[in-house]
């Protein structure tokens, strides 16, 4: 028996050495390689079948994102998205996260991606999503957003931005459209009575002419008057008189505002500075300067993001909830259109990241949306607020929908509180956004803050004369040359 099995031995064991020296020609060899997978396994025969391998959880990889992070200065900021790191970092202990203070630039974007020091995901603004979709400059996040549960529960209004023929490109962060801010206090000491929300150009400038004490230094209404803050202000009559700032055909962009509705916009403008005589007589203005108008009492009304405003008046300039009213913006005429500029800030994935990089800048970018510890950030923070004797003031337009689950789980939170400011109910159905240009956005604002200002300055100016300048001018030194790039 010692001796069968010894040759037993030699016999199995020179069956080994040639299997493992089969090569090519042995299947069993071949197959050996690849255990585990279900194909070689059919092909050797073996009609076993066990279990695959799993797949890797990203949890577990080591990847490093280079994030979007506040400026050095931005202190609260800076508290607030350490906090998150840390909460991140905990549920995902393989990421390195490297803290990025770039601000989007749309004159440093190209030099940033072509040298790969993007971060790997960055902010920027509704007026960009053209201009980096088609330049490439945007990662295509579909199948991450469609694998998303709360996707269905997004704002659709504001993410729409970001999203071309079906694909995704960005997450929208929160988003405005811009609004009159009026002084209810002021216009009852005058005895002017406050129009109906649904209101015309007719209704704001008797409003203003009403509402204006130039020799107490009080104006009716304070529109931005420098910088390009003043021909953002404008834009938006430009919209409810039905204008356009650019049309694209074929990739051809076209200046369109120095239209019959551009004539329109800017005639108005000159009927609140020289007819109702209702700005302020140092009308050049920039935004800070409008704002802090409204909340020293300086003036009636102010156009800008409702939330901005009402926050300067009651926690800066000590005015009461009731006396602070967001209006929209008036439209042309009785039964127009409330257009106001439709803007906000979105969070955008580098295309030169990997699939891993980008599939954790998207699960950071989104940690924490409709989470417990979003709600609970809400609810601290109107606390500490009360706290303070301050008041807490809701975006009007928020990443969610106020319809769904988390919205209304987010009203509930605000409705246990006396110092949260309340929008009018009549205010959202009358709102309506329009999307600013989407090419040479700030040099348009640019130019028709100059017309602006020479409207201000000079009586009597030829409003068509002036627009057709302007637009010739922003065609020739900008839009021409957009089909050269």
């Amino acid at each position: 028996m010692r001796k069968f099995s010894a040759v037993l031995m030699c016999i199995l064991l020179f069956g080994s050495l040639l299997a493992a020296c089969g090569g090519k020609d042995n299947k069993a060899a071949d197959n050996s390689k690849n255990e585990g997978t279900k194909a070689t396994n059919n092909a050797s025969g073996n009609t076993s079948n066990p279990t695959e391998a799993p797949k890797e959880d990203i949890a577990d990889k080591k990847i490093t994102i280079k994030i979007h992070y506040p400026l050095p200065d931005e202190e609260t900021l800076k508290a607030t998205e350490d906090d998150k790191i840390a909460r991140f970092q905990k549920k995902y202990p393989n990421v390195t996260i490297i803290k990025d203070d770039w601000k989007y630039s749309v004159d440093e974007i190209g030099v940033k991606m072509a040298s790969n020091e993007a971060p790997t995901f960055y902010n920027t603004w509704a007026t960009e999503a053209s201009l980096l979709i088609e330049r490439g400059w945007v990662a295509d996040i579909t199948d991450l957003w469609n694998n998303w549960e709360y996707k269905d529960q997004i704002n659709p209004v504001i993410q729409q931005q970001f999203i071309r023929d079906g694909k995704v490109y960005g997450v929208t962060q929160n988003g405005y459209i811009t609004s009159t801010v009026v002084n209810k206090k002021l216009l009852a000491a005058k005895n002017v009575e406050a129009p109906s929300l649904d209101w015309t150009w007719d209704d704001m400038l008797n409003v203003a002419q009403k509402a204006a004490d130039p020799k107490k230094g009080i104006s009716g209404i304070a529109p931005m008057g420098k910088g390009n803050e003043s021909g953002w202000n404008w834009t938006n009559f430009l919209f409810e008189a039905g204008g356009e700032i650019q049309s694209n055909e074929g990739g051809k962009v076209t200046a369109t505002f120095n239209s019959d509705a551009g004539v329109k916009a800017l005639d108005f403008y000159k009927k609140l500075r020289w007819e109702a005589e209702a700005i302020p007589k140092d009308w050049a203005l920039g935004w800070s300067d409008a704002v802090g108008s409204f909340k020293q009492g300086r003036t009636a009304m102010v156009i800008a993001g409702s939330f901005d405003v009402v926050n300067a008046a009651l926690n800066e300039g000590g005015m009461k909830p009731e006396d602070v009213v967001a209006y929209p913006m008036p439209a042309a005429e009785k039964g127009g259109k409330h257009y106001g500029i439709l803007g906000g800030n979105y969070l955008v994935i580098n295309p030169n990241a990997t699939k891993d990089e980008q599939e954790m800048a998207f699960r950071y970018i989104t940690f924490d949306y409709f989470s417990d510890d979003a709600l609970k950030t809400v609810e601290d923070t109107i606390q500490a607020r009360k706290a303070d004797n301050k008041y807490y003031i809701p975006n009007i337009m928020e990443y969610f929908s106020w319809d769904s689950d988390y919205g209304k789980k987010v009203e509930a939170i605000q409705n246990k509180y006396d110092n949260v400011y309340k929008y009018d109910p009549q205010l959202y159905p009358l709102l309506e956004g329009k999307l600013e240009a989407q090419y040479n956005t700030q040099d348009y604002y640019a130019t028709m803050s100059n017309v602006v200002q020479e409207s201000f300055s000079k009586k009597g100016t030829d409003s068509k004369a002036q627009l057709d300048i302007a637009a010739k001018y922003v065609q020739e030194t900008y839009f021409d040359k957009i089909a050269q790039k």
